[in-house]
């Protein structure tokens, strides 16, 4: 798999039977019991958040939810979250501070839903404000990209300790359309934008973001999802052991360290 270019692995993260978070959390965490609502505004389907179990050790879990057809789509407004999918996310965050539990982030969203409304409810200030609280999360949180890793709506659950991609996923500052929108105002060069980017999991592997890639199986985890969900699961209870025992502040210098060093630049 690891020849495909970056525009083959696009068209398999968006192929519909694709496994979603619904699919996962099932499969890898038992007792998830689900918590609802960002105590300010309201509910929002596109992320959900709960507490559960990886084998035997209590998980907050926040994943970002896509859907497999039109129906689950517009009810999770296509995984772009609002401003209080991310203050929800931000609370239960907390919340597992407090019991020092760890938190695992689940990630595929194309982007924040930029729309009047969202914007109006404080977009900017709640993806701004996850950024600053995961950064200083008094817990280990692993954060694994699924499909798309679009812009701030995704890095908004991708301050961790520890990121993973699956092998297809794509993880990016700006989605491959939003960046052709830009550079050349056209959007139909979304491909040729795919490409520049540089936003593969091996793309990413080098230049130090992603710390591990999980494997998919021949053709995309849509083949065999129980397998993709057991190789998620492996690496999880291994990053989870690892970190939980790490005292909190070098836990802390090791994420800020993380982050400080990300940047690939020539002068």
């Amino acid at each position: 798999m690891s020849n495909l270019t970056a525009w083959e692995r696009m068209e398999i993260i968006r192929n519909k039977n694709r496994p979603t978070v619904n699919d996962y959390i099932p499969a890898m965490f038992t007792r998830f019991m689900e918590f609802h609502g960002d105590r300010l505004y309201g509910d929002d389907a596109a992320i959900i958040g709960g507490i559960g179990y990886l084998s035997d050790q209590p998980v907050t879990v926040i994943a970002q939810v896509k859907g497999r057809n039109l129906d689950e789509n517009k009810r999770t407004n296509f995984s772009m979250p609002h401003p209080e999918g991310y203050r929800k996310a931000m609370r239960l965050a907390k919340q597992a501070e407090k019991f020092h539990r760890p938190v695992i982030c689940l990630v595929d969203t194309p982007g924040a839903y930029c729309g009047i409304e969202a914007e109006e409810r404080g977009q900017g200030e709640a993806i701004a404000r996850s950024l600053y609280e995961f950064m200083t999360l008094k817990t280990p949180v692993i954060s694994v990209v699924l499909g798309e890793g679009g812009s701030g709506g995704a890095l908004a659950l991708a301050v961790c300790d520890e990121l993973a991609m699956l092998e297809n996923a794509l993880y990016s500052v700006i989605s491959p359309r939003g960046a052709a929108s830009i550079l050349w105002k056209d959007s139909s060069k979304e491909r040729e934008a795919c490409e520049i980017l540089k936003i593969t999991a091996e793309d990413l592997s080098h230049f130090g973001v992603c710390d591990k890639i999980i494997k998919e199986p021949e053709g995309g985890a849509h083949n065999s999802p129980e397998q993709t969900a057991d190789s998620i699961y492996e690496y999880l209870v291994d990053a989870v052991s690892r970190l939980k025992n790490t005292e909190i502040d070098t836990l802390l210098d090791n994420r800020y360290a993380k982050f400080r060093k990300i940047g690939m630049f020539t002068e």
